[in-house]
Order: structure tokens, then C-alpha cells, then sequence
């Protein structure tokens, strides 16, 4: 990236830039051997006593010492996208939120309190898409009792790598105390493309409800509860795939909840003895179909950067991240309950 002008290297930022995307060059402390310059690229979150703060898309913070800073700029958004579906984050959360809705909600200003009893965090955190209408220490405070209340922790999901996502909520977070536990990534695609893939999908089930044999592959939750079977069948149109096994439970099974012109993809699982087989591509491939009927166009589904499998499966069917989530949980002492299922 260019940060000279007239040839010479130039700081073209200053603490006014705090919430802008940013691209610093500081001198090199044990990095690589022979370098003297580190670039890092990212929404600056701070510049505070001395020292910048900022987060890259991963989620990741980086602190830069002032003094160690030889050239910085302000980066322009980003392009418009050339492949796949076009969106911006204000359009997708909401989509993501409708497909995995919570068992008990309450607004918080613009945010949003779920719980589902700890079945996965994404049902049992705060929401965060806009004001709370409260100083920031105010609304952790009242998400902090409102969890306390249900026996839960507190967790605060936001999201980071696009256009409008909360880095500076996310840094303030981080600056209270609250710590990172699990991150995701959000990827998009287009939908016919998946529908089209050469997959035998004959002997794909797709109902719209789960059955016992269903929730017997689904690893989420061991003991599968009302609550469990609520957030499962949220959602504006639900369908469930299944592809019979050997014993009772399927060979495969997946979820798709279609709504608008998305399809969301979620609780793709395949029995560990049968993987490589391309029994998740046919899920897929079924769901997309019929999500290509309701009249959806593009797809998107939540993936941890630790799942290499299911990347590469992805990968494959042309899905690209559009951004990052993340949850924070209150500091110690500030919540109670047990922890809630990942995810």
C-alpha cells in the first residue's frame, strides 16, 4: 500500500480517525528477521495515551506504539463485490438473527437480549444493531442483570471485517473487560450454483420438522429440550434434510432456513464413518433446490475458523466471507451461569 507523497513516507492520521478503516506502517520489534517495517490494516479503535489500537477483520487487536510509526493513511471502503451476492451488513444481520431466533427476547434501545435457556450462544447473547439508548457502561450493566436474572452468562455478540460492523464496540468491550471466546466466520454465495452441483440427491429427505432420528445426529445439544426444538424451528421458512443411515440415526442431516432472497445453511453434520463421501454436498444440494423454489437467490452460513472440513467443502461451493462474529463474555463476577453451548 502507497504512503508517500513526494517520495517521502507521511503519518495522514490522526486520533479524529477513530472508527475509520486505517493502513499504519511501524517499525519492526522481532519480527521477521530482515524487515524493518510492519504494516497492519484495520479500523482504528483507539489512540489513547500514546497508543493505537486496531482491530483487523479476523477480530484480532493490534496495538501500535505511536512513536514506532512511520506512515499511516485513511483506506476508502472497499470495492463492490464482482461474484456472489452483494450485501451490506445492515441487510444481513437481521437475516441472520430471524434464522436462529431465540427462545426469550427483550429490547435493549436497538439492541436485542435472547436467551434460550444456553443452547448456543448466538441464542443466548445481546444483540447489538444500533444505540442501546444508555451510556455504553450502563447497557453492559443492564445486560449483565438480565442474564444474571435467567441463571446465565452474559455475552455480547458482534461482528467485524465489513462495512458498518461494531470493531469499536468490540475494542470497548475488550477495554471493560469482557473477553473474546469464540469467533466465526460469515460466508455468502450465490445459491444456484449450490442447487446446481452434480450430487446424487435422490435419497435426500427434506421435512419441515425434526424427529427424533434428526436430533440423534445434531451434536449441538445431548438432551435435546423444548427449548432446543423452538430455536431449531425458528425461522421464516424452516426445512430440515436428512439422509437415512445403516442404524437410526441419519447418514447426514442439515438445516435451511429460507427468507427472502437468502437461503441460510446451518447443522450440516454427516455420521464421522461416512465423511468424504459426498453425502454433505447432496444435503446441500437438496436444500438449495428448494430454497431455489421459494425464490431466494443467495446463500450464507456461519463457519469456526477451526472446522478445516467443512472450509474446504465450502470452498468449494463458491462461498466467500463477507465478515466476522464474535462473542464476548462479561468479565468474572459479572454473570452467572453456566456456559452456554458454542455456537
Amino acid at each position: 500500500m502507497e504512503f508517500t507523497t513526494g517520495g517521502r513516507l507521511e503519518v495522514r492520521i490522526t486520533a479524529a480517525d477513530t472508527g475509520k478503516r486505517v493502513s499504519v506502517r511501524r517499525l519492526s520489534s522481532g519480527g521477521t528477521p530482515g524487515s524493518l517495517f510492519t504494516d497492519t490494516v484495520g479500523v482504528l479503535t483507539s489512540w489513547d495515551n500514546g497508543v493505537l489500537s486496531i482491530t483487523r477483520k479476523s477480530g484480532e487487536t493490534v496495538l501500535v506504539d505511536e512513536t514506532t510509526l512511520v506512515a499511516g493513511k485513511v483506506v476508502p471502503p472497499a470495492p463492490a463485490r464482482r461474484r456472489g451476492p452483494a450485501a451490506s451488513f445492515a441487510e444481513l444481520a437481521p437475516v441472520l438473527a430471524r434464522a436462529w431466533q431465540p427462545v426469550e427476547s427483550e429490547p435493549l434501545g436497538q439492541w436485542t437480549l435472547r436467551a434460550a435457556a444456553g443452547f448456543t450462544r448466538r441464542a443466548n447473547s445481546a444483540l447489538p444493531l444500533g444505540d442501546p439508548g444508555l451510556p455504553l457502561p450502563d447497557a453492559l450493566g443492564r445486560v449483565r442483570d438480565w442474564y444474571a436474572a435467567r441463571g446465565l452468562p452474559a455475552y455480547v455478540q458482534t461482528a467485524t471485517g465489513a462495512e458498518g460492523t461494531q470493531e469499536v464496540l468490540g475494542a470497548e468491550l475488550e477495554r471493560a473487560g469482557w473477553e473474546r471466546e469464540v469467533s466465526a466466520e460469515v460466508r455468502i454465495a450465490a445459491l444456484a450454483p449450490i442447487g446446481d452441483v452434480d450430487a446424487d440427491v435422490s435419497g435426500v429427505r427434506l421435512e419441515r420438522g425434526v424427529d427424533a432420528a434428526w436430533l440423534s445426529r445434531y451434536q449441538r445439544s445431548a438432551e435435546p429440550g423444548e427449548h432446543v426444538l423452538k430455536v431449531l424451528g425458528s425461522g421464516p421458512s424452516v426445512w430440515f434434510a436428512s439422509i437415512p443411515g445403516e442404524g437410526a440415526a441419519p447418514a447426514a442431516i442439515g438445516r435451511c432456513v429460507v427468507d427472502g432472497r437468502w437461503a441460510g445453511f446451518m447443522a450440516v453434520e454427516v455420521d464421522p464413518a461416512r465423511r468424504r463421501s459426498g453425502l454433505a454436498t447432496a444435503v446441500m444440494a437438496a436444500l438449495a433446490r428448494r430454497a431455489l423454489d421459494e425464490g431466494a437467490s443467495a446463500a450464507w452460513l456461519q463457519v469456526e475458523a477451526d472446522n478445516a472440513g467443512a472450509r474446504a467443502l465450502y470452498d468449494g461451493l463458491g462461498f466467500a466471507t463477507h465478515h466476522n462474529y464474535h462473542h464476548f463474555r462479561a468479565p468474572s463476577g459479572a454473570g452467572a451461569g453456566a456456559a452456554a453451548d458454542t455456537g
